[in-house]
């Protein structure tokens, strides 16, 4: 009975070993970002290799997928019908888990390296990356909801799939580059690289990326948030002296 267990105890043990052969070695072009006054956005240089034990397996190929998510808050998404000749919020959805940013980089086609039951599990689309709670009743509908909310966060630049944004080089080298906009909300911005084999994910990687206003922009938020009486004056102040000073070069250009 010792040869027989002897081997399978073998073979699992290189099964075990051929799952983990494959892991992710990477980088990023930037872990902070700070938000000045002429912030106008970023590009985000991710790149990386795949560390292996064993030759490159054959058979399926390597695929790599790169999500970057931002920080997540509650939102409310309504539907607007025109009744009685105007435009009136008609019904609403709740949804409980949103990113502010969420970019989706893949080296193919997402179908064909990506299975349903992994995106379930994982939450890699942007689909997936967005929870609804329960509808109301009367909203029989509710995905429409989370579809509109993709297709506005898409137009606004907030939400992308690139597929084939990844270059992979040779199973083993791989850079994308991911564009962020201007109006970037603070917090940590999630980074995950996954490998997959099989439309299966082998091997996961995650990094974050701090995003932060600095200087005026980050007094301004603080004195906003903390003092909102102060900030009121202070906005009231700016705008009499601008007011007076706009007035007193139209009287000057005028003699």
């Amino acid at each position: 009975m010792r040869g027989p267990i002897a081997a399978l105890m073998v073979l699992l043990l290189s099964l075990g070993a051929a799952r983990g052969s494959e892991e992710v070695v990477a980088g990023l072009s930037q872990d902070s970002i700070s938000i000045t006054a002429n912030f106008d956005g970023s590009d985000l240089l991710i790149y990386g290799a795949v560390k292996r034990e064993v030759p490159i397996p054959t058979g399926t190929a390597l695929a790599v997928i790169i999500t970057v998510e931002g920080p997540s808050a509650p939102l409310t998404v309504r539907r607007k019908s025109r009744k009685f000749g105007i435009w009136i919020n008609t019904a609403a959805v709740e949804v409980d888990y949103a990113p502010s940013f969420y970019a989706v980089t893949t080296s193919a086609p997402m179908a064909e390296i990506l299975s349903q039951t992994e995106d379930l599990r994982r939450k890699i689309s942007v689909p997936q990356a967005i929870r609804s709670v329960g509808a109301p009743m009367d909203v029989t509908d509710s995905p429409a909801f989370t579809a509109a909310l993709i297709r506005l966060r898409e137009a606004g630049g907030y939400y992308s799939l690139s597929e084939g944004g990844v270059r992979l080089e040779q199973e083993t080298l791989f850079r994308a580059d991911v564009d962020l906009p201007a109006d970037l909300i603070e917090g940590a911005y999630q980074t995950r690289i996954f490998l997959l084999r099989d439309k299966r994910v082998i091997a996961q990687h995650s990094a974050v990326i701090d995003v932060r206003m600095v200087g005026l922009e980050r007094w301004l938020f603080t004195l906003a948030h903390e003092w909102p009486a102060a900030y009121g004056a202070l906005a009231l102040v700016l705008a009499v002296i601008a007011g007076w000073a706009a007035s007193a070069i139209f009287r000057y250009l005028r003699y």
